[in-house]
């Protein structure tokens, strides 16, 4: 199986490689097919792994390929380590990242960065497979950093345009602000435990209770806060989300690749394989819980305000990941993988989809410049509707049961706010089904507000980029309802996390649980459900049947409208604070060291003093052979005094 795993990470890679260095020379076609080819046989094979762990019940594969160095007694080592959870990724990845791939050749055709793209695209997925199969925290933060680092050139793929410089500038700068915290934890990890492998940390890991740090810290509390640091930043919880919203500067694609099945599930990953150590601390998964509830309420309020169409998506990712870390926070870390998987699915739809209008549209975002698109992008239009009414969590597709489980997963906890997180993730449904549909309404309902031009040439765009749709489309609606009791219940994640007994969320979900039929017919009593009816009937209102009533909202609550449009100030905040205090503090150092202590001090101040040296010796050279024996004369004389004197006060003592 050694040589399946090793195919899996390394064929991307290759791709890239190839398409990286010579596809200007292979062309367009030869380099589109590479990388496609080598993603595809990645996800072929990671299917097959899927059922040989998973379906089949294979037995755990962990092992070191080779040392990368020894330093005492750690050795650091490449390995890989293959569980349920890395088989469940791996086909989530892999399968998304092809659907992208192919969606690619539709949307970036006229692009001259074509076969650069490619080369990205099959790069970040590497980064990714080499963070999901990792067996220790070095090769993990090693696919970490990739990932991070083929974002920046992602994001800021198109660097004629300013605001993509900046945005891959803030993604970077933001990342590495969490990804030093992630290092810390790290670091406290080798120190207590005296090794970066997963397996020997985690066994290790009672010897940890009890111990704390300066000022009575539990020393587990902190290693687990510094590791969600990390999380934080990579999976964009607040206040680290400020990146992922300007990443929408990137292409459609990598938008996509980023929000749903790649960088931003890296955090969530990482703390599921971490469960034994978060277990260990109930501050830590209380402080994970209401850091995923204030990122699920707040952040989706945002998307009810924004009219960039990927913006709109942005936040909806931006809010979902707030319920996965939410799962996390009460022990049902099954539950957040659950909901990782169903949301890479129809997220990825519903950014492919956005693109497929926006190159429809030559290029237009502004939702408040379209409708009507529904009779002239059909197939777009339905698998819009699909992924959508996923994403709302409507009763029978993917999204419901994954984010219904997290409701009453958060309903079952005993964890302090527990009461206040279920009424922001329950808020949060009214919110996420009225941005989701008001989308929807003013993209492909109502009349058209496009220009005639536009309007004259608008059609449904080329099969590479609706077959990708509709491939994701029916995961978006099937596989919820396939996979919520043995990912949940039956043990298909059962060798990859671990949930101490104390906390019972999942005992608790699973005792209450039937079939997921069962989950259909009831959700008509629940009050998720009505919350997301309500949601719906408002954006239908406010975008249909009156859509005056928006403008005299937005007059009537002005302020905090201006709120919601200033992103809570947090961008603003960055500015001053960190952007203008760094500007600040670089120009007095600037000031201090480089002009004052290195210019004036050293450089000019060596020059002034051999200046002044000079001009006190010049007198003295004369030109005559007697006043040059008669200084060398008094000098000896200087120096034997010196020697007389030196050696009659040691004889002296």
């Amino acid at each position: 199986m050694i040589n399946t795993y090793l195919t899996i990470v390394l064929a991307p890679l290759f791709g890239s490689i190839i398409v990286g260095l010579a596809g200007n020379r292979l062309g367009r076609k030869a380099s589109h097919s590479i990388t496609i080819l080598g993603v595809a046989i990645s996800t072929a094979l990671s299917l097959f792994v899927f059922n040989h762990h998973v379906l089949n019940d294979g037995d755990i594969f962990n092992q070191n390929l080779y040392t990368w160095m020894q330093i005492g007694g750690l050795n650091i080592s490449v390995g890989f380590l293959v569980d349920n959870l890395t088989a469940l990724m791996l086909v989530v990845v892999s399968f998304v990242s092809l659907m992208v791939h192919i969606y690619t050749i539709g949307y970036m055709h006229e692009d001259k960065g074509y076969t650069k793209f490619f080369s990205y695209i099959s790069l970040f997925t590497f980064a990714m497979f080499t963070l999901v199969i990792s067996n220790n925290f070095m090769q993990l933060f090693f696919g970490w950093e990739a990932v991070g680092l083929v974002s920046y050139l992602l994001i800021g793929f198109w660097h004629h345009k300013e605001s993509a410089v900046q945005a891959n500038l803030k993604a970077f700068l933001v990342n590495r602000v969490g990804d030093f915290g992630f290092l810390l934890g790290i670091a406290m990890v080798l120190m207590f435990f005296g090794t970066l492998d997963y397996a020997e940390t985690f066994s290790q890991k009672d010897q940890i209770i009890g111990k704390t740090l300066f000022g009575g810290v539990s020393a587990i509390t902190v290693v687990c806060l510094l590791l969600f640091v990390g999380a934080m930043g990579k999976s964009a919880q607040v206040p680290l989300h400020v990146w992922l919203p300007g990443s929408m500067e990137g292409p459609t694609p990598i938008s996509a690749l980023i929000h749903a099945a790649t960088m931003v599930t890296a955090g969530i990953f990482m703390v599921s394989r971490m469960s034994p150590l978060f277990e260990l601390s109930d501050v830590a998964l209380t402080v994970v819980m209401v850091i995923g509830a204030i990122t699920a309420l707040f952040m989706g309020l945002l998307g009810i305000v924004q009219n960039d169409i990927k913006k709109v998506v942005a936040y909806s990712t931006l809010s979902q990941l707030g319920y996965m870390t939410v799962a996390l926070g009460v022990s049902a870390y099954s539950v957040a993988i659950f909901h990782l998987m169903t949301h890479a699915f129809f997220k990825a739809l519903l950014f492919l989809a956005a693109g497929s209008v926006i190159v429809a549209l030559h290029h237009e975002q502004d939702i408040r410049k379209m409708g009507g698109l529904r009779k002239k992008m059909p197939i777009t239009y339905v698998t819009s509707l699909l992924g959508t009414l996923a994403l709302i969590g409507f009763p029978g597709f993917a999204g419901f049961y994954s984010k219904d489980m997290i409701i009453e997963a958060v309903h079952y906890s005993d964890l302090p706010f527990a009461g206040w997180v279920y009424f922001a993730v329950i808020l949060g449904v009214f919110i996420t089904a009225f941005y989701s549909l008001r989308l929807l309404f003013l993209v492909f309902h109502g009349e058209s507000r496009l220009d005639s031009h536009t309007e004259e040439h608008v059609h449904e765009t080329a099969p590479s980029i609706t077959v990708p749709l509709v491939l994701l489309a029916i995961p978006s609606v099937l596989i919820g309802y396939f996979t919520i009791e043995p990912m949940l219940f039956g043990g298909w994640l059962e060798n990859g996390i671990f949930i101490d007994s104390s906390h019972h969320a999942v005992a608790k979900l699973e005792s209450h649980f039937h079939s997921a039929f069962s989950l259909i017919t009831h959700s008509v009593m629940t009050l998720p459900f009505w919350m997301m009816i309500g949601g719906g009937l408002t954006a239908w209102v406010f975008c249909i049947y009156r859509t005056d009533w928006a403008d005299l909202i937005q007059s009537k609550f002005k302020r905090i409208n201006y709120v919601l449009n200033s992103l809570y100030g947090f961008d603003r905040f960055n500015e001053i604070v960190f952007v203008r205090g760094s500007l600040k503090l670089g120009n007095l150092l600037w000031k201090i060291s480089d002009m004052t202590i290195i210019d004036q001090l050293l450089v000019n101040g060596s020059a002034r003093f051999a200046r002044y040296v000079g001009a006190f010796i010049r007198p003295i050279q004369t030109g005559y052979v007697y006043h040059y024996a008669f200084f060398m004369i008094v000098s000896l004389m200087l120096v034997l005094g010196w020697v007389l004197i030196a050696s009659d006060y040691s004889f002296f003592s």
